[in-house]
C-alpha cells in the first residue's frame, strides 16, 4: 500500500467516525428532550381562552390543551386523562397574555399540551 492510499483511508475513516459521533449525539439529544417534554394530566376538560383551545387544571395549575388527533370537543364537562407534548409557559408570554386580556385575577397558565391520547374517567367532574 502506497503512502497517497495510506493517507486516503486514514482520511476516510476520521471522517466516518465524525459523522457517527454526530449522529449519535443527535439521536440522544432528540430522545431525552421528548421524553421529557411528554406529560399526562386527570381533570375536568373545561373551554379553553381561544377557538379550538380547551384547559385542564391539576394541582391547582391550569393548562391550555389543543390537539389535531382528539376532538376534545366531545369531552367538555367530563373527567379526562390527557396525555401530550408540554410547552411550558414563559413568564414574558404569560405577562403579555395577561397585560392583552386586562385581566388581574385569571389564573395563571402552567403551559400548553398538544393533547396526543385521552382517557375518559367520568362523563361528570364532581
Amino acid at each position: 500500500m502506497n503512502r497517497r492510499s495510506l493517507n486516503q483511508l486514514i482520511a476516510l475513516a476520521v471522517a466516518l467516525l465524525v459523522a457517527s459521533g454526530f449522529a449519535f449525539a443527535q439521536g440522544t439529544k432528540s430522545k431525552s428532550t421528548s421524553a421529557a417534554k411528554s406529560k399526562t394530566l386527570t381533570g375536568c376538560l373545561q373551554k379553553g381562552d381561544e377557538p379550538n383551545e380547551f384547559s385542564i387544571t391539576e394541582s391547582g395549575k391550569t393548562y391550555g390543551l389543543r390537539s389535531s388527533k382528539v376532538d376534545l370537543s366531545k369531552h367538555l364537562g367530563h373527567q379526562v386523562s390527557v396525555t401530550g407534548t408540554l410547552r411550558p409557559e414563559s413568564e414574558e408570554n404569560e405577562a403579555n397574555e395577561a397585560k392583552e386580556k386586562n385581566e388581574k385575577n385569571e389564573q395563571k397558565e402552567a403551559g400548553d399540551i398538544r393533547v396526543m391520547s385521552l382517557k375518559m374517567i367520568k362523563d361528570t367532574c364532581q
